[in-house]
Formats: C-alpha cells, sequence, structure tokens
C-alpha cells in the first residue's frame, strides 16, 4: 500500500496530472500490443448496480461512468483527462457569453435516427430541467440556440471560459426519442419516480444495452453502427453488481469475472500476488466528507428539541476536532487514503497545498466546544450513510461514530444501500450525512458551485444538501466562474474555501485511492474520475 499513497499524498496539481498522463499513455501503449479476436466479453462487477439508464437522472459517478458508454456529450475527455471533441468538432467563443459549436456529420443514434442540432438544444435544457441530478452542469446556460442542423450557439448567464469543461458532463439525447418514449424529463429518483429512459437507452456511443436487470446484470454490446474509432477488442461488457467484498474477491480469483471494483485495501496485496490477476490503484479526484443540516431550526433525528447545533460554529468545530482522522487512514482505510483539510485534493485546478491543512484532533477542545454551546452532556443524532458507494463507507461512518461518543455525541447509524440512500439524502431527509464528490471539469468552481454555494431554483448549491450558506462566498465563486485571468482565479478560489474553512461549513475527511481487481488477460484505462471507458479495454482468452 506504500505507493498507493504516494501517488496521492501531496502531489501539487499540474505535476500530478502529467505523472498520471504518462502512466495512462504507458497503459494504452500496452493495450495496443493485445491481439484482436472476436466475441471477446468482459465480465464487470461492482459492489453497487447503476440506479438508472437515463443519462441526467443522477450525478453518481457508476451511473455516469456506464452510461458514458452509451451516450456522448459535445465535448469528451481523452486518456490523459484532456478535452477532445466528440460530438463536437470544434467550438469557440463567438460573443462575450456565447460560446458556438459546431457538430459531427454523419452521427446516427442506435436506432438509426440522425444527430442534429435539435437534440443538443432539447438535451441542454432537459439536463437542466427539474428532477435532473445534471442542472448542476446546465443551470448557468441561458439558452442553447440552433443555428443550423450541424451548428449550435450557448448562451450562458454571465462569460463562463470552463463551458467546454462543463459540457463533458451532459450527455445528449434523442429529442424524439424521448417524445415517443414519453421522457421528456428525467426520472426523478427523490420522488421514486421513473420513465421509459430509465430502462431503455438510445445514444450515439460505442455501446448499446443489450440487456437490463436491475439488481441483476446489465449487458452492453459494440454498436457496429458508432461512427468513431474502437481501440479495445471487446465486444460485450457483463455488468454485474456484486454486494460482499469477500464474494467479489472470490469472483475475481476464480475467473468468475474479468475486473471488479473496489478491491477492499485489506486484499490488495494478495491480488498483487496472485500469478492470475492484478490490482490496478492510482489516485482518485472523490473528497470524502461529512456534511451537517444548517438550515432547519431543529434538528432532524436529535434528542434537541427546538433547537439545531449545526447552526453554531462552536458544535462543528466540535464535531471536527473530535474526528480522529489518522487513525481512520490506519485502521479504516489501511494507508488507502489522504487525509484533508479541503473539499478538493490535488489533481483539482485551485487546489491549494497551503491551505490543505486540517484542525488538530483535540478531544478535550471538542469537549470544551460543546459545552461553550450548551451541550455540556453531547447530544444524540443520525449519521446517514451508504454501504455500498464509497470505498469502506460504513465503516468510516462507524469509526466516525465511536470517535464522537468520546466526547459525549450519541450517533445512532442508520446504514442502507445507496438505492434507497441517494434519494434520502438528495431530497435532504438528513440530518448529518456522508457524502463523496468528484469535481469532474477538474476545477474548483465545480465543487464550489456545487457544493458550497447557497442552494437556489435554478441548480447552485444543487448538492450542498445541509444548505451551508454564506453570501461572501457566492459573491466569489459568481466571480470565479467569469474569471479568465489565471493568478487572479486562483486567488478567488483560495479566498472562497478560507471563508468555508472559517465557517466549517463541511467536514472534510481524505481523498480515497482507486482500486480495481483486474485478471492478468485484461488491458485497460484507469481514470481519476473513476470512469471506465470500454472502448479502451483489451482481453485476451
Amino acid at each position: 500500500m506504500p505507493d498507493a499513497v504516494a501517488l496521492i499524498r501531496g502531489m501539487p496539481a499540474w505535476p500530478w496530472r502529467r505523472l498520471v498522463a504518462r502512466v495512462l499513455l504507458a497503459a494504452c501503449a500496452a493495450s495496443l500490443l493485445v491481439p484482436a479476436v472476436h466475441a471477446q466479453t468482459v465480465r464487470v462487477a461492482n459492489q453497487g448496480d447503476l440506479l438508472s439508464l437515463d443519462p441526467h437522472s443522477n450525478a453518481e459517478a457508476l451511473q455516469l461512468s456506464l452510461t458514458q458508454n452509451v451516450y456522448e456529450p459535445l465535448v469528451g475527455r481523452d486518456k490523459t483527462l484532456g478535452l477532445m471533441p466528440l460530438l463536437a468538432t470544434r467550438w469557440r467563443e463567438v460573443g462575450p457569453s456565447v460560446w458556438r459549436f459546431e457538430l459531427r456529420r454523419g452521427v446516427r443514434f442506435h436506432d438509426g435516427r440522425p444527430f442534429t442540432a435539435d437534440d443538443v438544444v432539447f438535451s441542454l435544457a432537459r439536463a437542466a430541467s427539474e428532477g435532473s441530478d445534471l442542472r448542476i452542469f446546465a443551470h448557468e446556460i441561458r439558452e442553447a440556440r440552433r443555428v443550423d442542423d450541424f451548428t449550435v450557439d450557448i448562451e450562458t448567464r454571465a462569460p463562463y471560459p470552463i463551458l467546454p469543461e462543463v459540457l463533458s458532463q451532459l450527455a445528449i439525447m434523442s429529442r424524439s426519442w424521448c417524445e415517443e418514449q414519453q421522457a421528456l424529463r428525467p426520472s426523478d429518483s427523490r420522488r421514486g419516480l421513473d420513465n421509459a429512459a430509465s430502462r431503455r437507452a438510445n445514444g450515439t456511443g460505442p455501446f448499446t444495452v443489450r440487456e437490463r436487470q436491475p439488481g441483476v446484470r446489465t449487458v452492453f454490446a459494440r454498436h457496429d453502427g458508432y461512427w468513431g474509432a474502437v481501440e479495445g477488442n471487446v465486444r460485450e461488457v457483463v455488468f454485474t453488481p456484486i454486494a460482499s467484498d469477500a464474494t467479489r474477491v472470490a469472483a475475481l480469483l476464480s475467473g468468475e469475472v474479468d475486473v471488479m471494483e473496489p478491491v477492499p485495501v485489506q486484499d490488495i496485496e494478495r491480488l498483487q500476488a496472485s500469478s492470475r490477476v492484478r490490482a490496478v490503484v492510482g489516485p482518485e479526484l472523490r473528497t470524502i466528507f461529512l456534511g451537517m443540516d444548517q438550515w432547519r431550526d431543529e434538528l432532524p433525528q436529535s434528542d434537541v428539541l427546538g433547537r439545531n447545533p449545526f447552526k453554531d460554529k462552536r458544535v462543528r468545530q466540535a464535531f471536527y476536532q473530535a474526528i480522529d482522522i489518522d487513525a481512520i487512514q490506519k485502521s479504516v482505510m489501511r494507508g488507502a487514503s489522504r487525509p484533508t483539510g479541503l473539499m478538493v485534493g490535488p489533481g483539482v485546478n485551485g487546489w491549494s497545498q497551503a491551505q490543505d491543512q486540517r484542525l488538530p484532533h483535540d478531544p478535550a477542545a471538542a469537549r470544551r466546544l460543546l459545552a461553550e454551546a450548551g451541550y455540556p452532556q453531547g447530544f444524540s443524532l443520525t449519521l446517514n450513510c451508504p454501504n455500498d458507494r464509497y470505498v469502506n463507507d460504513s465503516q468510516i461512518c462507524q469509526a466516525v461514530a465511536a470517535q464522537l461518543a468520546r466526547v459525549g455525541v450519541r450517533v445512532n447509524l442508520a446504514i442502507e444501500p445507496k438505492a434507497t440512500y441517494f434519494p434520502r439524502v438528495l431530497r435532504r431527509d438528513t440530518g448529518f450525512y456522508l457524502f463523496g464528490w468528484v469535481p469532474s471539469t477538474y476545477d474548483a468552481h465545480n465543487v464550489l458551485d456545487a457544493l458550497m454555494r447557497c442552494p437556489d431554483e435554478q441548480g447552485a448549491g444543487q448538492f450542498n444538501l445541509g444548505r451551508y450558506c454564506n453570501p461572501a462566498l457566492d459573491a466569489i465563486t459568481l466571480r470565479v466562474r467569469s474569471e479568465t485571468d489565471r493568478l487572479r482565479r486562483d486567488t478567488l478560489i483560495r479566498e472562497a474555501f478560507a471563508l468555508h474553512a472559517a465557517d466549517i461549513g463541511h467536514l472534510p475527511l481524505h481523498q480515497q485511492s482507486l482500486a480495481w481487481g483486474v485478471s492478468r488477460q485484461v488491458e485497460l484505462v484507469q481514470l481519476a474520475d473513476n470512469g471506465m471507458p470500454f472502448k479502451w479495454i483489451s482481453i485476451r482468452r
């Protein structure tokens, strides 16, 4: 594990990215040496299932990773995390707040319908509509306008220099297909709603969905009519959710699956010692943190009546200083994490090593702060936590509960699968929760906008589930959105992070490592956003 930790500890953003680029290029070069054969199937397992096939319904990394093999955005990411043309071939600014995108000609959806500007205009509006978890990437778009069949102008609410990066997260759907399927809006998981797009798919990507059995398996098949090149030789991907860590590892070792994630941290060395499989370990951009309800007048699921302890900064700081992150790194994560004092880590533009400092672990100070806030005997509350989404997520929550108990806080753990956990916390039915976030634009503005801004009806602060709110931070975030000078922009980001840290708006924990178990017959590319492009997978049988 020391090698895994070294990859992610203490690296500045841009050297880190260059290292990842070199690693990925080496992996890609190796994959090209694999001889092509016909009818290759790769079997992939994960601890959880994707929640829907609708590419706009859930901003959950596993779902986005899988559906991005079926649906495509205008702008994509290459193997070194750089921007690359996908459904748009060129883009440029034509006004202070207007970008023009020239679309790829000759592209067809899987059912044969032609791809045109109408599909782009429709999809961007759909992603911004009620029920979409992707609103956070679309809410700055004022309007998308069709210029002609293969040209679209996108007007933003203000100058928005990172629009191409943001659009890399917004899948394009067929307007006419969605109309026929009565799926004009995304399925809303918060309200338990779905539609045909939850169960069926029709994209432009290199793979189609051949079979979908929720909770059992999903089968993806190579689309022979794909417009682009496919470097890998895989013709079929069978995805299976396997919740049990031990069962997932056993399936890999026995050859029942070819790729699985995450590898339990205690099993990484075991896999590396195998002649049949290996562990592919690398840094991940995801930050794991705890969020706290800071807007209700009474904290839900607590024995404190008529008050919300989390509205008092002293309570938030007490929780922070009660958590021994080094113990969690050592005992729960077994070294496969990087403790953090920020909501972003190395590899994200705007990360600063100087700011990435945690408050000291100090139980005595935590007890003193609780007493000053009026809780000398502590209080009880519920911590909501998934058990099949992040690395050792339920164990992290158990460790946090035990550490808070030492300062008098009695934590009732509510641990559940992500299929019910995410709808609960996304409708803000929680007072204290564990969450993880990948800034998929690789820029700090994404975190400021999604997790720290005061929530509004347009989509800002969409994942600020505890409704932390500081108008001064919001004003800075709006300036970051439009600033084009790199030095001034980085200064603004540091100011925003300083405000958030002073407020103790969230409780950052760590960036986890990626660990995939992979057959030695398989070559693939592991991206730092935990995406798994099937078109770059090759397998020998």
